[in-house]
Protein backbone atom coordinates (compact mmCIF):
# COMPACT_ATOMS: atom_id res chain seq x y z
CA UNK A 1 0.00 0.00 0.00
CA UNK A 2 2.79 2.54 0.67
CA UNK A 3 3.95 2.05 -2.93
CA UNK A 4 0.54 3.06 -4.23
CA UNK A 5 0.48 6.21 -2.13
CA UNK A 6 4.03 7.05 -3.20
CA UNK A 7 3.15 6.64 -6.90
CA UNK A 8 0.05 8.79 -6.44
CA UNK A 9 2.05 11.50 -4.66
CA UNK A 10 4.77 11.53 -7.33
CA UNK A 11 2.23 11.62 -10.16
CA UNK A 12 0.37 14.46 -8.42
CA UNK A 13 3.55 16.48 -7.99
CA UNK A 14 4.61 15.95 -11.61
CA UNK A 15 1.09 16.84 -12.75
CA UNK A 16 1.43 20.13 -10.89
CA UNK A 17 5.08 20.94 -11.66
CA UNK A 18 5.27 20.02 -15.37
CA UNK A 19 2.72 22.58 -16.62
CA UNK A 20 4.11 25.30 -14.36
CA UNK A 21 7.65 24.61 -15.62
CA UNK A 22 6.46 24.62 -19.23
CA UNK A 23 4.58 27.90 -18.81
CA UNK A 24 7.58 29.44 -17.02
CA UNK A 25 9.95 28.26 -19.74
CA UNK A 26 7.81 29.67 -22.52
CA UNK A 27 7.17 32.99 -20.78
CA UNK A 28 10.87 33.50 -20.02
CA UNK A 29 11.94 32.30 -23.48
CA UNK A 30 13.99 29.40 -22.13
CA UNK A 31 12.95 26.96 -24.86
CA UNK A 32 14.65 27.15 -28.27
CA UNK A 33 12.58 28.87 -30.93
CA UNK A 34 10.32 30.75 -28.54
CA UNK A 35 12.01 34.10 -29.11
CA UNK A 36 10.56 34.37 -32.63
CA UNK A 37 6.97 33.74 -31.51
CA UNK A 38 4.48 36.52 -30.93
CA UNK A 39 3.04 36.92 -27.44
CA UNK A 40 -0.29 35.40 -28.48
CA UNK A 41 1.35 32.42 -30.18
CA UNK A 42 3.60 31.90 -27.21
CA UNK A 43 0.63 31.86 -24.83
CA UNK A 44 -1.35 29.43 -26.99
CA UNK A 45 1.59 27.10 -27.57
CA UNK A 46 2.63 27.07 -23.91
CA UNK A 47 -0.93 26.34 -22.78
CA UNK A 48 -1.31 23.58 -25.36
CA UNK A 49 1.98 21.92 -24.36
CA UNK A 50 1.11 22.26 -20.65
CA UNK A 51 -2.25 20.54 -21.17
CA UNK A 52 -0.57 17.76 -23.15
CA UNK A 53 1.95 17.27 -20.33
CA UNK A 54 -0.84 16.84 -17.78
CA UNK A 55 -2.59 14.32 -20.02
CA UNK A 56 0.65 12.38 -20.47
CA UNK A 57 1.11 12.19 -16.70
CA UNK A 58 -2.47 10.93 -16.29
CA UNK A 59 -1.94 8.30 -19.00
CA UNK A 60 1.32 7.18 -17.38
CA UNK A 61 -0.34 6.95 -13.96
CA UNK A 62 -3.21 4.87 -15.35
CA UNK A 63 -0.73 2.59 -17.13
CA UNK A 64 1.25 2.10 -13.91
CA UNK A 65 -1.95 1.35 -11.99
CA UNK A 66 -3.06 -1.22 -14.55
CA UNK A 67 0.34 -2.95 -14.49
CA UNK A 68 0.42 -3.15 -10.68
CA UNK A 69 -0.01 -6.72 -9.41
CA UNK A 70 -3.07 -7.46 -7.34
CA UNK A 71 -2.23 -7.71 -3.64
CA UNK A 72 -4.75 -10.46 -2.97
CA UNK A 73 -7.94 -11.92 -4.29
CA UNK A 74 -11.03 -10.11 -3.04
CA UNK A 75 -13.12 -12.16 -0.64
CA UNK A 76 -16.69 -11.32 0.38
CA UNK A 77 -17.46 -10.51 3.98
CA UNK A 78 -18.34 -13.76 5.85
CA UNK A 79 -21.13 -12.17 7.89
CA UNK A 80 -22.72 -10.80 4.71
CA UNK A 81 -22.55 -14.25 3.11
CA UNK A 82 -24.16 -15.87 6.14
CA UNK A 83 -27.00 -13.32 6.16
CA UNK A 84 -27.53 -13.72 2.41
CA UNK A 85 -27.68 -17.52 2.65
CA UNK A 86 -30.10 -17.30 5.56
CA UNK A 87 -32.29 -14.88 3.63
CA UNK A 88 -32.32 -17.13 0.57
CA UNK A 89 -33.18 -20.24 2.56
CA UNK A 90 -35.89 -18.32 4.45
CA UNK A 91 -37.46 -17.13 1.18
CA UNK A 92 -37.24 -20.62 -0.29
CA UNK A 93 -39.01 -22.22 2.68
CA UNK A 94 -41.70 -19.52 2.66
CA UNK A 95 -42.42 -20.05 -1.03
CA UNK A 96 -42.64 -23.83 -0.51
CA UNK A 97 -45.10 -23.35 2.33
CA UNK A 98 -47.27 -21.12 0.14
CA UNK A 99 -47.29 -23.74 -2.62
CA UNK A 100 -48.57 -26.41 -0.24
Amino acid sequence: MPGVIQKFFIASMVMWMAPVAILYGFNNKLFPGTRQLSSESQTLLSGFVAVISVNLVIILYIYMAMKEPAAHEHQPDPSFLAEAKASISKNTTQSREKEE
